[in-house]
């Protein structure tokens, strides 16, 4: 049964608020542990990140766990979420996530908000920001069918790998993309670099819906 529109906003707050806290907590204490090795910083990055699965699991039969607007888009462009209630599931989702980053800079003693200065503008990064939300996507639309621990499995694997295969370490999520630029640590971006990522994310979101509704036809046209 569809939840009520506030308990679904409120469910895609806390769990973007829950990714948020885990990717920039994460990044703020390996980076202090590794003594500036960042392949071992990263590796702990990934393996924090992975409570996408647990986020998932847990608040997928309130909302869907979006989590990310590319993905609330991509379900509105199959007729699987009404366009009247995305505004709804961006503006939580953005405010989850800055939430999140707030509170991992307050648990570590920073700044509530320092902006990052963690340039990432090359063309190699916007390509695989491109790249990883094309497979995020695929990943999600392929397995949506099945069960949601499926899915939640699928989906904290694909982003543990495209942490390692992407330039850019996998982004993938415009709210992620902004709130990470209000901390200057090991997985901030800054704000001018920001706007590219979210194009290259909003890019690969309507090619692989596009792609996906030839593919494996949502309700509107099975």
């Amino acid at each position: 049964m569809r939840q009520p529109l506030a308990k679904r906003v409120v469910a895609e707050a806390l769990g973007t608020f829950f990714l948020l806290a885990a990717i920039v907590g994460s990044g703020i204490m390996a980076e202090r542990l590794a003594n500036g090795n960042s392949a071992l910083a990263l590796l702990a990055n990934t393996a924090a990140t992975g409570s996408v699965v647990a986020l998932i699991i847990s608040f997928a039969p309130v909302s869907g766990a979006h989590f990310n607007p590319v993905v609330t888009l991509s379900f509105s462009l199959r007729r699987d979420l009404p366009w009247s209630e995305v505004p709804f599931y961006w503006v939580a989702q953005l405010a989850g996530g800055i939430g999140g980053v707030v509170a991992a800079n307050v648990m570590f003693g920073l700044p509530a908000v320092f902006l990052s200065h963690h340039t990432r503008t090359r063309m190699a990064q916007l390509f695989s920001e491109f790249i990883a939300t094309l497979g995020l996507l695929s990943v999600i639309l392929a397995a949506s069918r099945s069960t949601i621990v499926v899915v939640a499995i699928a989906v904290g694997a694909y982003i543990s790998s495209a942490y390692w295969f992407t330039a850019s370490t996998s982004f993938a999520n415009p709210a992620v993309t902004l709130a990470r630029s209000l901390s200057d640590t090991f997985t901030g971006i800054r704000p001018v670099d920001a706007p590219g990522f979210v194009v290259a994310q909003l890019a690969a979101c309507i090619v692989t819906t596009i792609l996906f509704r030839w593919l494996m036809p949502g309700r509107d046209n099975e």
